[in-house]
């Protein structure tokens, strides 16, 4: 009883196994395992089968096994299988079995001899069994057939790799007895992955099929290509035993005869055959697992971290509690709220580093987006000349005026004014888009009950949308409040006397000081050795002057250009690039940089683009429109002009701007204002103390708590999961303070991998060295009920037995296996 813990691990492992593969995912956890590898024909499915006592592995011709087949073997009273791809489903009959196998086979595969790497997990019940988990393999092939890839060898040892290259992988490497050892790709895979020998155990099939007067002695002995933990001979039932349906039962007591009755095998017979191999690879797992332990231990409480919070949310769910639901709908509701709050309001806690948040996005459109809009609507110079002059004549009519008329400043106001609906508008259509998002990224969190979702998601934009209504109402009411007086008498405007002082005077920017508006990288998109190239800068932006260096250190300082005369123009994005791209020219058809009449600027999204717009317009470095220096001249190629009324014209001008940018400064300010009055603040106010009323007002609140099927199977998958890794921990943790064990067979002479020639061959075409035959690996030819040796007191070491004088000098002599002896606690 004191294995009792190391032999209940091998089922846990194959639950941790099943579980992982039934969530959908590869196992992360390096779990200890057997792996089958060898040859086609080896005789890979005969071993398996005699294992189980039953034929239900597919049979044929070329390659059979087209999938991984991780097979577990179980001790039990009752005898059935199970596959993991049909739950509950029990199969007794084993025919149905090999079926199943070939159709789940096919499904993936195709009909035409086709690989994949995805396994198929079958579990047998059986009283003739030991605890046992294996992975057949798919045979080792070098021509394609059917419909497969030219690459059929590459795809086939690539898979194999992927499973027995795992540290945690005992790999079992069949060889046929009629078949060159030298030669065998198992064994060379093995070497491949495991050049100590750590993992590899040798199994030599087909004992009967060599010809008459050979045989592998050398080999079971482990004198010939020695192995750390040795070889097992067994003997498989013929292709006529096959077809003609022979027991398997009969087949191993057939195997056993035949050991015991052949000369060369007759002195290890306990050591050798199916029985053997099984209880061997028994063994061999449970101590394999044990040395695993610590490994595995880490790995659990890794996996079991990980899920600890998922499982805990959802360990007191119960999701046909009237109670239970009521409260956790209370409780998502309100986080829903917090969470939708925190994006707007912005957060120290839990900060997206990767993209703006909501309310990040708002305060952008207020500061910069809106503003631009509002430029980029800035009136043509011309147009707006022609009007005035229109106005003034069509107010004196058939009089010539004297005196400016102040109704025609009023009407260029207010059609000024009226052109500012749109912008505004567009403010409200993009905050109320960030909203709306905003809401969606919320609800993600409820995607658990995907009807309180929808339903949550519903109710809160049409609230949203409710108050964006309202809100354009408002706006649309204040550009009204604008036309209905046009205040002459604010502190900002500057008369009719100002005006006309001014009539000859170049308006010019107010001067900033030299703060500094943004910096940001961006790419110059037109300077280059190459023609069409572009290089990234580091740019700064200031109020008169923008400097680009060549990393953000700000150490080495490129250049620096003034922003005098400069404006922005749009550029064609190039279906060749990624890149959003707007230009820098300047108005007096200057060179803007050494030789280049205008600077190409590229961001990586057009959002970027229209933020530097709106900084660049900060500093006062406007699109691209017509100016009174630049229109002035043209001025009567249009129309012809009287002095006097070209001076009235240029007086109502001057009032013209000076009112808007009062109306300009005024919009800027009430619109975020309006905005967060009107549909902000009131969303929050709303989800915090409407939405749960109207939530149980909609319908019935309790399908509103309604898992969704796909939920539901999570949720069962990782709270199956996460006690399946917690019993694993508390087995591991009294498995390791009691266990018996077996050490690992000491190191063998490899000397044979690396020697270029071989002097002598057996029967069997095997190399033989001349002198001195390979040292044996001590412990697998022995049989595991072996009873100690005597012990003798002598200490001569000259009588030997004849066996015993075939060991060279210096190679240790084949012992016996130690007692396994109980360890204390």
């Amino acid at each position: 009883m004191g294995n009792r813990g190391m032999e209940e691990l091998i089922p846990l492992v194959n639950r941790l196994q099943d579980a992982f593969s039934a969530m959908g995912q590869s196992c992360d956890l390096d779990l200890p395992q057997i792996a089958v590898v060898g040859g086609q024909s080896a005789g890979k499915s005969s071993v398996l089968e005699n294992f189980v006592g039953r034929d239900f592995l597919p049979r044929g011709s070329g390659i059979v096994t087209r999938r991984p087949l991780v097979l577990q073997l179980i001790s039990s009273t009752s005898e059935h299988a199970e596959f993991l791809h049909c739950k509950g489903k029990k199969f007794t009959d084993f025919d149905d079995v090999r079926r199943e196998i070939e159709a789940e086979t096919d499904r993936i595969t195709g009909t035409n001899k086709g690989i994949s790497s995805i396994a198929i997990n079958l579990r047998v019940y059986s009283p003739n069994v030991l605890n046992l988990t294996l992975i057949d393999l798919p045979g080792i092939t070098k021509v394609p057939v059917g419909d497969q890839p030219p690459d059929i060898e590459y795809q086939i040892r690539d898979m194999i790799m992927q499973f027995i290259c795992r540290e945690n992988c005992l790999i079992l490497a069949v060889t046929p007895a009629n078949m060159d050892l030298a030669n065998s790709d198992a064994l060379k895979l093995a070497k491949d992955v495991d050049p100590q020998g750590h993992r590899t155990i040798g199994v030599i099939t087909k004992l009967d099929l060599t010809d008459k007067g050979t045989d592998v002695r050398d080999v079971l002995e482990n004198r010939l290509l020695p192995l750390r933990r040795g070889y097992i001979g067994v003997v498989n039932r013929s292709q006529k035993d096959v077809e003609g349906k022979k027991d398997i039962s009969a087949a191993l007591a057939a195997e056993r005869r035949f050991v015991k009755s052949h000369p060369a095998y007759r002195h290890m017979a306990d050591c050798m055959g199916t029985p053997y191999l099984q209880r061997l690879l028994n063994q061999q797992l449970i101590n394999h697992i044990r040395d695993t332990l610590p490994a595995l231990r880490s790995q659990l409480q890794t996996q079991l971290l990980s899920l600890d919070k998922e499982a805990e949310e959802y360990k007191y769910l119960n999701p046909d509690d009237p109670s239970r639901k009521t409260k956790t709908l209370m409780q998502l509701i309100q986080h829903f709220g917090l969470d939708f709050e925190k994006r707007i309001e912005g957060s120290g806690d839990q900060v997206d580093t990767v993209e703006l948040s909501g309310g990040a996005k708002i305060n952008r459109v207020f500061h910069e987006r809106f503003p631009f809009e509002l430029v980029k609507m800035e009136f043509d110079e011309k147009e707006l000349r022609r009007e005035i002059s229109y106005a003034i004549k069509n107010i004196h009519g058939i009089r010539t005026g004297l005196f400016t008329p102040d109704m025609a400043f009023e009407a260029i106001v207010k059609k000024q004014i009226v052109k500012l609906k749109g912008p505004c508008l567009k403010c409200v259509d993009m905050v109320i888009q960030e909203l709306i998002n905003t809401v969606q990224q919320c609800t993600n969190k409820l995607e658990t009950f995907p009807k309180l979702r929808e339903e949550t998601e519903r109710i809160v934009t049409t609230h949203i949308r409710e108050r964006e209504s309202q809100t354009k109402d408002q706006v649309l009411l204040s550009l009204e409040i604008q036309l209905s007086y046009i205040n002459t008498n604010h502190e900002d405007f500057i008369g009719f006397a100002n005006a006309q002082q001014n009539t000859n005077q170049t308006c010019k920017k107010p001067s900033a000081g030299n703060q500094v508006i943004r910096k940001g990288w961006l790419t110059i998109y037109n300077i280059s050795l190459i023609k069409g190239g572009a290089k990234e800068y580091w740019f700064v932006l200031t109020a008169e002057s923008l400097s680009w260096f060549k990393d953000d250190e700000e150490k080495e300082k490129k250049y620096m250009l003034p922003l005098d005369n400069l404006k922005v123009r749009d550029i064609e994005k190039s279906f060749m690039s990624s890149k959003h791209v707007f230009a820098i020219f300047n108005t007096e058809q200057r060179n803007v940089y050494k030789d280049y009449r205008h600077l190409e600027l590229a961001c990586d999204t057009q959002d970027e683009v229209d933020s530097w717009k709106a900084s660049l317009l900060r500093a006062g470095v406007y699109p691209e429109k017509t100016t009174v220096d630049g229109e002035s001249s043209g001025q009567a190629e249009s129309f012809s002009m009287d002095p006097q009324l070209e001076r009235q014209v240029e007086t109502i001008r001057n009032l013209v701007d000076s009112y808007m940018s009062i109306v300009y400064k005024s919009i800027r300010d009430l619109m975020p204002k309006t905005i967060m009055h009107l549909v902000i603040n009131n969303v929050e106010e709303f989800i915090h103390s409407e939405l749960l009323a109207q939530l149980y007002s909609s319908g019935d609140q309790f399908s509103l708590m309604d898992e969704s099927p796909e939920q539901a199977l999570r949720r069962e998958e990782v709270l199956r999961t996460h006690a399946t890794l917690k019993e694993a921990l508390n087995i591991i943790t009294d498995i390791s303070t009691s266990t018996i064990s077996t050490p690992l067979p000491p190191p063998v002479d490899n000397s044979w991998l690396h020697s270029g020639s071989l002097h002598r061959r057996s029967p069997l075409g095997y190399s033989i060295p001349k002198k001195h035959p390979a040292p044996a690996a001590p412990s697998l030819i022995v049989c595991l009920e072996a009873p100690d040796p005597p012990v003798s007191n002598s200490t001569d070491t000259t009588n030997t037995s004849s066996h015993s004088k075939r060991v060279p000098p210096g190679v240790p002599r084949r012992q016996p296996p130690a007692v396994p002896t109980q360890q204390p606690h």
